[in-house]
């Protein structure tokens, strides 16, 4: 029996931030960073939700730790909000789903995704550092109860972020076609935002602005369909080598995901060769749709100006030679790997590792 459900009301567009206003709030809690407090976007989300009184978090960094979400998380609590709203990329809404989660609060969470990429706006999902080691929570009650994919705050994304996050979006979804809990359902958006993401990506990058909202769509199609589907192996290493190294999430997943497709493509390659063909790769075969699928990666990678493997990326390869064994225990420890298709072992994950690291 397959089994599928969005729990997220989806707003999309020119004007989403309207739907703020639904909720009815009158103390409203914002989780953010200092950027959004710098530019007025985050002085406008009380006013456009029409909030009487209204606290500011906006300690958020890159990777969020536990200390910081249990920071927020008290004063969530001692503020008391009918309303908790996430202004931020992949970090403001993992750490503010994880303080809504920890300070008991029941009110809704209303994520605003300024990036396109981490689809944490629709999923159950909340990463967070703990001494060097990324810890993913995997909750029903971290789902935002509405997602906001607003135009206007598109326009004016780093093309570095664009980048990183784009291909964030494109692990998403080949993790999710592939994954063991896979069903039509997710594999149908899996797909479709491969399609988007493999479309739009570049254009958005070179500074189209046409091709930003379907980038912030194909992310919260691929975070829904990994949120049911769930991840892999890719993800689990990402996860390792970010809390050790601290380099960008999404980046990560670009050097790795070639490699860990090749791996799991003993087991499932018509489900890549199917993503491949609806992605608009035409092959005679499935195996020559894979190759060509890994290729367009491959020299995606190159135009969006990406490191092609770990040592490009700044990684120390002595550290990670001193460090290999805490992060293979690390990748093997994180539940990404649960629903990778082929089983991973100690051997998979130093497999990965040596195709990846490069020369430094």
């Amino acid at each position: 029996m397959e089994e599928f459900g969005c729990r997220t009301r989806i707003l999309a567009g020119d004007g989403a931030l309207e739907g703020l206003k639904t909720f009815k709030a009158r103390r409203l809690f914002l989780v953010t960073d200092p950027y959004f407090m710098k530019n007025g976007w985050a002085q406008k989300i009380p006013e456009l939700a029409g909030a009487e009184e209204t606290e500011i978090f906006d300690a958020v960094v890159p990777d969020p730790s536990v200390t910081l979400a249990a920071e927020g998380a008290g004063r969530m609590k001692a503020f008391g909000p009918d309303l908790v709203v996430a202004l931020g990329g992949g970090s403001a809404m993992d750490c503010a789903k994880a303080m809504r989660y920890f300070s008991g609060c029941e009110c809704p969470l209303a994520a605003v995704p300024t990036s396109s990429g981490s689809g944490s706006e629709v999923t159950d999902f909340a990463i967070l550092t703990h001494e060097g080691v990324k810890h993913p929570l995997v909750d029903e009650k971290l789902t935002p109860q509405m997602a906001i994919l607003e135009e206007r705050l598109l326009e004016s994304l780093p093309r570095n972020l664009i980048a990183d996050s784009g291909f964030d979006v494109l692990a998403h979804a080949l993790e999710a076609v592939a994954a063991r809990n896979g069903s039509a359902f997710s594999g149908c958006l899996a797909r479709e935002a491969l399609r988007l993401g493999i479309q739009n990506l570049s254009r958005s990058w070179q500074g189209d602005l046409g091709a930003r909202l379907p980038m912030h769509q194909a992310a919260t199609m691929a975070g829904i369909a990994f949120s049911q589907a769930g991840l892999g192996l890719c993800h689990a290493l990402a996860h390792a080598l970010g809390g050790a190294f601290h380099v960008p999430h999404g980046r990560l997943n670009a050097i790795l995901l070639p490699s860990v497709m090749r791996i799991n493509a003993q087991v499932c390659p018509e489900r890549y060769a199917r993503a491949a063909r609806d992605a608009g790769i035409s092959a005679a075969s499935d195996t020559m749709a894979l190759r060509q699928l890994l290729n367009l990666l491959s020299r995606l990678r190159r135009e969006l100006e990406l490191p092609q493997n770990l040592a490009q990326a700044g990684v120390d390869l002595r550290a990670l030679r001193e460090r290999e064994a805490a992060v293979v225990a690390a990748a093997l420890a994180d539940p990404c790997c649960a629903t990778n298709p082929v089983p991973v072992t100690e051997a998979v994950v130093r497999r990965v590792l040596r195709e990846t690291a490069g020369n430094g």
